[in-house]
């Protein structure tokens, strides 16, 4: 028996965008906006931004969107930050929650290694395996929080070897197993093809429109062959093309524009917004642009077309920046990070909501309990565990790519992982490019190379620094000493001695330098 969801009247959300402090002002202007997203992680539930209050009090639903929790990882999800996700849709009445189908990170106690943070979200094997964890995931997410819960999509570079089933599949078996709703980004599906190439109208044909909680519209741009999916740019007609395609199947509860960064004029948004209110009215679907209908590009296999297991599709063509990878934007939203952008950054000590970007490392005790967590015991969790804890260290610890994976590719989102941290630690930390100039970029590339993140980017900002420091650099001694003093401010105590760099520096040999 199907438990998908079924969304009637009550749960139309109608066209909304999402809320960002940068445009608050704006959205609140906008004319026939329904509902907003806001990014979970940066909604304080005790001190609501004052935006979101006079939207709430216009009647304006608000949907908390969190990109933390890693449903997609070897672990149980954290207690915490699901604690967090149900003090945040009480807070703002939300009738709904969304996350991710994504890990985040990796190693730690099922691996017996050293805990590894992506700050970005990483793709989950399409295989059995994954796909029981992730149902057992969702079900403990569930079971914790106050309203339905649905999963989002995501774009991505890399495919991992030996997967089983098609995305549409993939999905179709998560509502199944679970009733959790799905959040289908229609700018990801067109990222998947231009870069891995996956049809979007099969993943349309495969997965339970029925259980669509709503959808995701954004932006991007190609360059070279390759869509980067930058939430920093106008939606392009072949990402309204698959939106038309999606609404010729159903119609959809909800349709949300994403902009993250290169904010346009108010104008520009309004407009935007008018035309994916007219794709929605169009009959039926719009002529997809070549190849996206019945067409992959430079695909070895394509799993919908084959009897019995999957085989996975893979790409020869150009590599892509995907979401949250593009400079200029992403889709988890790093202008957010911690806070307000432009603000100081606050003492590593200090207590603080914003942990959008999978801030802090994830607790030994996910589970909350005192006794062992049984996640050390289940075969498939851990089977699952060390694929992606060697996935994640190949991507930010500079150890050999797995077997099977294109180490070209595992290449450029390395790359593009790093360009991200510098990027987002430039936002939440805005002293160190000022105080290092035009070599804070080199000089970052460089130390996050081989150095993974230990938390969430305020505490690499300050790792970046010690770092330096520890280097006597900046060579310049005016910046050195400002740097000094503004890694004291920040980290409440002296820059470490030599014995705590040497056990530092092995440590860094350990993880794979």
């Amino acid at each position: 028996m199907s438990h998908a969801p079924q969304l009637g009247n009550a749960h139309r959300l109608g066209i909304g965008i999402g809320w960002r402090p940068e445009i608050a002002e704006a959205v609140e202007a906008l004319p026939g906006i329904d509902w907003v997203e806001a990014v979970a992680e940066n909604v304080c539930p005790d001190h609501l931004p004052d935006s979101l209050v006079r939207l709430r009090a216009r009647g304006v639903t608000v949907v908390p969107h969190g990109v933390s929790l890693g449903l997609g990882g070897a672990g149980r999800p954290d207690t915490k930050r699901l604690t967090d996700l149900a003090e945040r849709a009480e807070a703002l009445g939300s009738p709904l929650i969304t996350e991710h189908i994504a890990f985040v990170r990796a190693g730690g106690p099922l691996t017996a290694s050293p805990a590894l943070e992506a700050g970005h979200l990483l793709p989950v094997p399409r295989t059995k395996d994954a796909l029981r964890v992730l149902c057992e995931n969702v079900r403990i997410a569930q079971d914790c929080l106050p309203v339905p819960l649905a999963v989002e999509n995501i774009a991505a570079l890399i495919n991992w070897p030996d997967e089983e089933m098609t995305e549409g599949q993939f999905l179709a078996e998560l509502v199944e197993r679970t009733g959790v709703r799905l959040l289908i980004d229609v700018a990801n599906l067109h990222t998947n093809h231009v870069n891995r190439g996956e049809d979007p109208a099969t993943a349309l044909d495969q997965l339970p429109v029925e259980a669509i909680a709503y959808v995701h519209v954004a932006g991007g741009i190609e360059r070279d062959g390759v869509w980067h999916d930058t939430h920093a740019h106008p939606v392009s007609e072949p990402v309204l093309a698959v939106l038309a395609e999606l609404r010729s199947r159903v119609s959809p509860p909800g349709v949300l524009l994403e902009r993250d960064d290169n904010f346009p004029p108010p104008a520009e948004l309004s407009a935007e917004l008018t035309t994916i209110r007219e794709t929605l009215r169009e009959p039926g679907p719009r002529p997809m642009p070549t190849p996206l209908r019945g067409k992959t590009v430079a695909t070895e296999s394509d799993p919908s077309r084959r009897d019995g297991p999957a085989t996975p599709t893979t790409t020869t063509g150009t590599a892509k920046a995907t979401e949250s990878t593009a400079p200029g934007g992403t889709d988890t939203h790093p202008a957010n990070a911690g806070g307000t952008a432009s603000g100081p950054l606050a003492p590593a000590t200090a207590a603080h909501p914003a942990a959008e970007q999978a801030g802090t490392a994830a607790s030994a005790e996910q589970t909350g309990s005192s006794g062992p967590d049984p996640a050390s015991t289940d075969p498939a969790r851990q089977r699952l565990a060390l694929a992606q804890a060697s996935l994640l260290s190949a991507l930010v610890a500079g150890t050999p790519a797995p077997e099977g994976f294109d180490s070209r590719r595992l290449g450029v989102q390395s790359r593009a992982l790093g360009a991200k941290r510098a990027e987002v630690v430039a936002k939440v930390a805005p002293e160190l490019p000022r105080i290092l100039g035009g070599g804070y970029r080199a000089a970052f590339l460089a130390y996050a190379k081989s150095r993974p993140m230990r938390g969430g980017y305020r505490r690499d900002a300050l790792d970046f620094a010690e770092h330096l420091l520890i280097g006597d650099l900046p060579e310049d001694p005016a910046a050195r000493r400002e740097l000094t003093q503004w890694w004291r401010d920040r980290s409440g105590a002296r820059p470490p001695s030599r014995a705590v760099r040497i056990a530092r520096v092995a440590r860094a040999v350990l993880v794979g330098r």
